[in-house]
């Protein structure tokens, strides 16, 4: 004796044509939804592929950027130091010829006669330079 099989009593809209269309339009709603998610998830991954990109080139870019500003910091502490050394040595010179006009003034006197002395300008290049330099540290040590 072969046992029968009981099917669960149905709800009666397999066999209702006015629920056959509303079970259609509910499964084709999550076919939908089931493929609209799933381009949804697709679209989040390659914007966050397209921003990982993008935060990789913006490291290499401030990398770069960093690199250029401890250059530059460090040729303008060079040059500072150069303009330093210049600026002493024509101070010095013009402290040299300020002693030699001194002496010419005295050689004038005693001699009587008239001695061509030149005059000292006052240089603008001989005072220092403020040049407004921000003081972030670019990992370099003054």
């Amino acid at each position: 004796m072969a046992a029968s099989v009981q099917r669960p009593a149905s709800s009666g809209s397999e066999s209702d044509p006015r629920y056959a269309n509303i079970d259609e339009r509910k499964r084709k709603r999550m076919l939908s939804n089931r493929e609209s998610a799933r381009r949804s998830r697709m679209k989040k991954r390659k914007l966050m592929e397209d921003l990982g990109n993008e935060v990789s080139l913006l490291q290499k870019e401030n990398g770069r950027l960093s690199k250029e500003i401890n250059a530059s910091t460090q040729r303008y502490i060079e040059m500072e130091s150069a303009n330093n050394l210049l600026r002493a040595e024509a101070m010095g010179l013009t402290e040299r010829l300020r002693s030699l006009n001194s002496v010419l003034h005295i050689v004038e006197e005693v001699n009587g006669h008239a001695v061509e002395i030149p005059e000292i300008p006052d240089d603008p290049l001989l005072k220092p330079l403020v040049v407004a330099v921000p003081e972030a540290n670019y990992g370099i040590s003054r």
